[in-house]
């Protein structure tokens, strides 16, 4: 039997971009937050969409206090707080205008490593594709601009292909200062900008201009101690002596396919690995990758732009196809010699994680075999390279990568896994061998966010409450690094808390919303008790927002069941919602591994539009989705497409179910994976869609690229089945109802190959549809002019076929 509705509460969600919050040592803002997968739902869907990667846009949901799934029918709207202002109707033209209506948000939070500082980036009044660095001091005091990045380049370049492609994997989208660097001790903040590289001097405040060349510097970092700079350009490391501004080519090789100290495609893409460099924390040792894309097949991509088309030979390794090559070696800097590290016989692995022991005198690696069921952590000694393996986790399906690798003082680390059912930590020794777990329990830890070695305290975010998972909230907790104890909350409950200890453990910087609160940043004590706000963004008149405040609804969520598994979803009505009235549905979808939308946060301004325009916005949480048990997000695996749509066709009976709900006036909308969903979805008769509209969709999982595909779905050769039941095309003869299909026309993550075959294949049989291209756009639509035109051809779509103008239904 289909699963039945088993709970709601009445109250509020949804999800604004989350600002990334970083350790001191390094900050960098990006769309895709701590680096999860996810893709489009409404909120920001028009700023970044990544291919299959998760930077939470959608709407999300609160349960009540009293039950993780009760339910209730959503209720008339209940008139707006007489502090409220008069109600105006929240436009498309106010969405994509300055200032953003997401307030004054900090992004790249970190804190001095004195701690005497807080450092961060905001976006421009005039302009909120343009980031400059600010700092507040802890002590108290207004907060001051570091680096104001039009003044120091007034008149920004076009970036390189590499620095564009590397900021389409790390899906930044906005300009000036993105990412920022402090030294140990703190003295200088390094913040590459359009191309070139700048060092703050916090004693003077001078900012000084470190480069200025033709080729773009990427990947800049300081070094530990602050004696260097380091950065790629063409293709070879640099270092930089900042006394004697001397610079130093560590490698000279560089060329073609050759590429020194930068993550290749696969690792950037589907690894969340940004860098190919690892400074040792002595500044005696850099370990560095060499990646040979020689045998990595060419995909020619016709880039269309305004201007005219070209041919890009894009090295792109599609599912079953060969990767490229990549090695370790680590420079001994003083010495002048490179050793290669041993990665083992088999040349056919990822590079995953590469991290240095405190004393230097040992790195790290993370060793995942290409089928991704085993995760060898080898321990190298940088003076010779040799390697050993101390430690393996495997899995019947994949491993899952993380950051959660931490090692201490004493030689122990601290290494997370989900060999439980359930992702936590466990602490080593040098040597490998398993001490303690650190957590237990049926729930995830999300990340591992500080330790305090001095008090034996480990502090990690979850979604958690009383020892079991709670998907909605994520809270901050300290649990013991000498014992396994049950952890203890240092946030309160009620919303969704992103956290950076600092590297003491006596502080952190902490980002907070909830569905009536927009994105909060303060400093903290480790005991949770405020230090200062960073940036309070307090919805009270004067807040961009105030004025569309008063018709913004609140959604209710509750679960649905499916093969055991509870499914969260959340639904919000239009202003004004009348129950006894019937209403259209816009099914907001992602749907794949690492996505999940569906939390207690403060709800974007995208969403308000398609309720303002009279939509009921609803969306479930399927399996294979979020940060759930194994088994939850294990259940597509080899079968991708299927578990997925018989989750959404349980929610699109319950809709049905629901007097208020139209049922023949039923929509999805998705991007990436989501347009996937979608397309499935529209051609799935139990679905009885009425239209779609489907971004960026990968549309033939053998046209996309080996790590992510391969992880989820074995190879081609492998997964016959498989690949032939998420095949798109063979499915477009059940189209249930009108298809939009959207694309950026420079694609080079999902290509557009994807698109225009399903573009070919409806023309063959004559199956009416409509499409909207975007010349010269990659993965995501970039730029409010094209924002706004997006939002405009959805709702445009939405009317005509659901909406005042969809047909009447018939009799």
């Amino acid at each position: 039997m289909r699963g039945l509705a088993t709970g709601l509460a009445k109250q509020l969600l949804s999800l604004l971009e989350k600002p990334l919050i970083r350790p001191a040592a390094r900050a960098t803002f990006s769309h895709k937050g701590r680096r999860e997968k996810g893709g489009m739902t409404a909120e920001d869907s028009a700023s970044s969409f990544p291919a299959m990667r998760t930077f939470l846009l959608a709407s999300t949901i609160l349960m009540a206090a009293t039950s993780a799934f009760a339910q209730s029918a959503p209720q008339p709207t209940t008139p707006p707080a007489a502090t409220a202002p008069a109600s105006s109707i929240l436009t498309v033209e106010r969405v994509f205008a300055n200032p953003s209506l997401a307030g004054p948000v900090a992004k790249g939070v970190s804190l001095s490593p004195d701690g005497d500082l807080v450092a961060f980036l905001r976006s421009r009044e005039d302009d909120v594709d343009v980031l400059d660095l600010w700092a507040a001091p802890v002590k108290g005091g207004e907060p001051f601009k570091l680096i104001d990045a039009r003044a120091l380049v007034p008149d920004a370049g076009e970036l390189s292909e590499a620095e564009k492609a590397r900021r389409e994997r790390m899906r930044i989208s906005q300009r000036g200062v993105v990412e920022y660097s402090w030294d140990e001790q703190g003295r200088y903040i390094l913040a590459p900008l359009e191309g070139d590289i700048f060092l703050a001097n916090r004693a003077d405040g001078a900012v000084r201009r470190l480069t200025e060349t033709t080729a773009d510097e990427i990947d800049a970092k300081v070094s530990p101690k602050g004696s260097f700079v380091s950065f790629v350009r063409d293709q070879d490391l640099v270092v930089l002596n900042l006394a004697s501004g001397a610079e130093q080519a560590i490698t000279t090789d560089g060329d073609g396919l050759i590429t020194w100290a930068t993550a290749e495609f696969i690792a950037q893409e589907e690894l969340d690995r940004d860098t190919g460099y690892w400074w040792s924390p002595d500044e005696r040792f850099i370990a560095l990758q060499r990646t040979d894309e020689t045998q990595v097949d060419i995909i020619p991509r016709l880039d269309i732009t305004g201007g005219g088309a070209s041919v890009t030979e894009q090295r792109y390794p599609r599912a079953g196809r060969p990767n490229a090559v990549v090695e370790l070696y680590v420079q001994d800097i003083q010495a002048g010699q490179r050793v290669k590290v041993d990665l083992g016989a088999d040349a056919d692995i990822y590079l995953a994680r590469v991290n240095w022991a405190k004393d230097g005198r040992t790195l790290y690696v993370q060793r995942l075999s290409r089928d991704q069921k085993a995760l060898d952590l080898l321990s190298v000694d940088p003076t010779t390279g040799v390697s050993r393996v101390i430690a393996t986790q495997r899995s019947d399906a994949w491993v899952p990568l993380n950051h959660d690798f931490k090692p201490l003082t004493n030689g122990d680390f601290i290494w997370a896994s989900e060999e439980s059912g359930w992702k936590h930590l466990y602490l080593y020794n040098r040597d490998g061998r398993r001490l303690r777990a650190i957590t237990r329990g049926d729930y995830p830890v999300k990340a591992l966010e500080g330790v305090n070695e001095a008090t034996g305290e480990v502090f990690f975010t979850a979604s958690m409450r009383d020892g079991k998972e709670y998907p909605i909230e994520q809270q901050l907790f300290r649990a013991s690094l000498k014992r396994t104890t049950t952890p203890t909350e240092i946030t309160p409950r009620g919303g969704w808390w992103s956290a950076s200890v600092n590297r003491t453990g006596t502080a952190y910087v902490g980002n907070y919303t909830d569905v009536n609160t927009p994105s909060q940043s303060a400093l903290y004590s480790i005991d949770g008790q405020r230090v200062r706000w960073i940036e309070e963004n307090k919805l009270q008149p004067g807040h961009p927002f105030w004025p569309y405040a008063a018709r913004q609804q609140k959604p209710t969520f509750g679960t649905l069941q499916s093969h055991g598994e509870s499914l969260m979803w959340q639904m919000t009505t239009p202003p004004d919602f009348d129950p006894s009235k019937t209403y259209p549905v816009v099914m907001q979808v992602y749907g794949g591994p690492s996505g999940g939308g569906v939390k207690n946060a403060w709800q974007g301004a995208t969403n308000q539009l398609l309720t303002e325009a009279g939509y009921i916005v609803f969306r479930l949480d399927n399996r294979g989705e979020g940060d759930r048990s194994a088994a939850f997000k294990q259940a597509l695996y080899l079968k991708m497409g299927q578990p997925e749509i018989e989750d959404q066709v349980i929610a699109a009976d319950y809709l049905r179910s629901l007097p208020y709900v139209d049922d023949s006036r039923i929509a999805m909308m998705g991007w990436s994976y989501g347009g996937f969903m979608s397309l499935m979805a529209l051609t799935e008769p139990k679905m009885g869609l009425a239209s779609a509209l489907a971004g960026a969709p990968p549309t033939e999982w053998g046209l996309y690229d080996t790590a992510y595909t391969e992880r989820y779905m074995s190879t081609p050769q492998a997964n016959v089945e498989g690949y032939a039941a998420s095949d798109v095309l063979g499915r477009l003869d059940h189209l249930t109802g009108r298809l939009l299909l959207l694309h950026g026309m420079a694609d080079d993550n999902v290509i557009f190959e994807n698109t225009t075959r399903v573009l070919n294949a409806l023309q063959e049989k004559s199956i009416p549809f409509e499409t909207m291209l975007y010349p010269g756009q990659r993965h995501g639509v970039r730029g409010n002019e094209r924002q706004l035109h997006l939002w405009r051809t959805y709702l445009d779509f939405l009317d005509r076929t659901i909406g005042t103008r969809a047909p009447a239904k018939a009799d």
